[in-house]
């Protein structure tokens, strides 16, 4: 396919998740299974054109002063792509399969294209009706902060020391050009191109081997930060497809003992054959199957015995937008009223599990207040045994990583927060809280 026809496959894939507010996975996969004869190279570079249009949709729209899928790709072109005039008015020639001949009012409002004075909202390219509330959380640098959620994010990966070294592990993968994280210790960075493929990292032999797992470089710091230690009793209660899980393992070494599990119990599926690949030995699977009065009563023999607690709560997601740019559009408010409530109970589950002298990580892919620092004010008030550890000492477990970080993560009080324009991850937000002695 030519580059001008690949801009029109993606012009007519947007218009269709525009039109019956689907997924943009499922939007793709139709158009690939009734347009054959693309190649996968024809595949990835539409679907990146799609991605890019999600990513930057207010404000491609905002410069082009249209709301059509044709307007919001060309304007992508310009802000995400950087296209010249030119080089876009070769890709809409109309030429046979390209896009219609750019209009003289189009050519003008790219060649003018111009953020200055932009709502919040668009320059940052999110919801209107979430400007209050992030705001809350950056203030003034909320568009800032949004918009770097809004560029495509890098493919990293975490080595799994149990079975080798990030040295080998990179060198195995040199034909991918991998780099270290600037923070987590055992993680590699692919940094991807617009419009490239994603490399198949599940076939590579060290992946298959259990050398290396697909993770953001915030997740694995995430775990990282909980400072799990070999010998410990751990609770992992939203494991879901265990990346958290199969990390907590490696740092305590397959010493201890993690006990995974999850509400919906389909999430658990994956696990299994993860665990075995990894090597790991020291994870027990508890599968939900009886509720009761809205609890899970299958960790009762664990109450009081855990030295730590991992929640890693159900949220709105808004720190993964760089990988899932479309769900940013489809988020209602609605949402974040149900994900607050089931956050709630899971602290709540969480104080009954954690003994005396061990602690809860709570962990968040969000950047809003509600779904972090308040929910650590609202559990500290009705737990009183409970207290929150100092952002500084959290952070202490990096190591001589640890004074950058501190610098570079936002603080607060109740914990930290990664931000793609802070830290070059996806968002995440870590506190910890510790039961008290006595």
């Amino acid at each position: 396919m030519t580059p001008g026809a690949r801009l029109s496959a993606a012009i007519d894939i947007f218009a269709d998740i525009e039109a019956r507010r689907r997924p943009a996975a499922d939007a793709l996969k139709d158009w690939g299974l009734s347009h054959r004869f693309a190649g996968s190279g024809d595949r990835a570079a539409i679907a990146g054109l799609v991605f890019d249009a999600l990513r930057r949709r207010a404000s491609s729209a905002y410069i082009m002063e249209e709301q059509s899928p044709r307007g919001i790709l060309l304007g992508m072109l310009r802000l995400e792509r950087k296209l010249s005039p030119d080089a876009i008015a070769e890709l809409a020639s109309g030429s046979r399969f390209a896009p219609a001949t750019l209009a003289a009012n189009e050519r003008a409002r790219i060649e003018a294209a111009d953020l200055t004075g932009a709502p919040p909202w668009i320059a940052g390219d999110y919801p209107q009706w979430l400007d209050s509330h992030l705001a809350r959380t950056f203030g003034e640098d909320r568009a800032a902060e949004a918009a770097a959620l809004a560029s495509r994010a890098p493919l990293d990966l975490r080595i799994n020391l149990l079975k080798g070294e990030r040295d080998g592990a990179a060198a195995a993968l040199a034909h991918l050009h991998p780099a270290p994280t600037p923070w987590s210790p055992f993680g590699l960075r692919i940094v991807l191109e617009a419009g490239a493929k994603n490399p198949a990292v599940h076939a590579e032999p060290v992946f298959i081997k259990g050398m290396v797992e697909v993770q953001d470089e915030g997740s694995q710091l995430a775990g990282l930060l909980t400072a799990a230690q070999p010998g410990e009793q751990v609770i992992d209660l939203c494991a879901g497809a265990g990346g958290k899980t199969l990390a907590l393992a490696m740092i305590m070494r397959n010493r201890g003992q993690i006990y995974a599990t999850d509400l919906d119990k389909r999430r658990l599926v994956p696990i299994h054959a993860r665990l075995e690949r990894a090597g790991v030995h020291n994870v027990q699977v508890r599968t939900p199957k009886v509720k009761e009065s809205g609890q899970e009563k299958m960790l009762a023999d664990l109450e009081n015995r855990a030295d730590l607690v991992l929640i890693d709560a159900p949220c709105t997601g808004i720190g993964t937008w760089r990988r899932n740019p479309d769900a940013k559009w489809r988020m209602r408010p609605g949402a974040l009223a149900l994900r607050l409530k089931e956050q709630g109970e899971l602290l709540d589950r969480a104080a009954e599990l954690v003994k005396r002298g061990g602690r809860i990580a709570y962990v968040t892919c969000s950047l809003l207040v509600e779904e972090n620092q308040d929910q650590v004010r609202a559990f500290l008030g009705r737990q009183p045994h409970f207290t929150a550890l100092p952002p500084e000492q959290v952070a202490d477990v990096l190591g001589e990583r640890a004074a950058g970080f501190r610098e570079a993560v936002q603080r607060s009080p109740e914990g930290l927060l990664m931000t793609p324009r802070r830290m070059q991850t996806d968002g995440f937000f870590v506190a910890l809280m510790a039961k008290q002695c006595d």
